[in-house]
Order: C-alpha cells, then structure tokens, then sequence
C-alpha cells in the first residue's frame, strides 16, 4: 500500500508532485513492500521510465557519469565547487527524488537526504520514498520525524 504525505501538511501537493506520487502507484504491485524486498535501486529502475515520461532525469548506475549530481557551491567563474548525488531531479531542478530501502530509518539515511536537499542549489521540494516495513515501520517513524520537525 502507498502511503504519502506532504509537508507541511497545510499545504497540498501541486500538480508536478501528483505526477511523481502517480509514478508511484504506477508500479505499485512490483515495489509494495509487504510483497517484495527491493533494494533501492532496484526500485528506482523500476520508477526510471515513469519519471522520466513526466521530465525527469534519473540516475542511470552508480559510476560518476551516471548519476545526477546537483549543485550546491560555486565557486571561481561559477564553477560547481560541491555538489550533491540525486537519485532524480526534475528538468527544471526544483524537485528532488530520494528513493530509500532498508538503511533509510536504520541508518538515518533520510536525515542526510533531507540535509543534502535543503543545500542544493534551486530544490524547492524532496520526494523521499522510504519502505511501509524494513525492520521496523520506516514511514511511521519519518512521518513522525518530518510531523515534529513541521510543528515544532
């Protein structure tokens, strides 16, 4: 079952993250943790053809020229000094996909996707996919993270 929730929750999704959230229960069935043990890339690949239908460019392997690196420092010249890797980005860079399996609540793994997405240049919105079920209820656990970060 697909469950998502935008922040902050009063606000609600614009018509770009209902085409992202679409691509989602689009491949349902194949990436439903209850039924399947997916690794993250995995199901990234499973998500590449969707997400790039609706414009965006997706990390195709793990070598230097295959990922998507966006920017974060310029330095002389405008030259990227820093940037981070994105498992997709938008054409026009304002959102940002995560796509986290096992290690996203195990290692605090979404902590550092949100850090490294409020440092890149022009990201206005994360999408950060994490599992229903790993170990423990991963997407209760950021849900509650994300509510008290909101309210606080």
């Amino acid at each position: 079952m697909i469950q998502f929730q935008f922040f902050p929750r009063s606000v609600g999704i614009n018509p770009q993250i209902q085409q992202v959230v679409s691509c989602f229960f689009a491949v349902e069935a194949q990436i439903t943790s209850s039924k399947n043990n997916l690794v993250s890339n995995d199901v990234l690949q499973l998500l590449k053809p969707h997400f790039e239908k609706i414009g965006f460019f997706v990390e195709s392997g793990k070598k230097g020229t295959q990922k998507i690196k966006v920017p974060v420092l310029f330095g002389l010249g405008n030259k990227v000094d820093k940037y981070f890797n994105a498992d997709a980005v938008s054409q026009d860079g304002t959102i940002v996909i995560e796509i986290e399996a096992g290690r996203a609540v195990q290692n605090y793994q979404f902590l550092k996707d949100i850090f490294q997405a409020a440092m890149m240049h022009g990201v206005e919105y994360l999408v950060l996919a994490v599992r229903n079920k790993y170990r423990h209820e991963d997407f209760k656990q950021v849900y509650a993270f994300l509510e008290t970060m909101y309210i606080a």
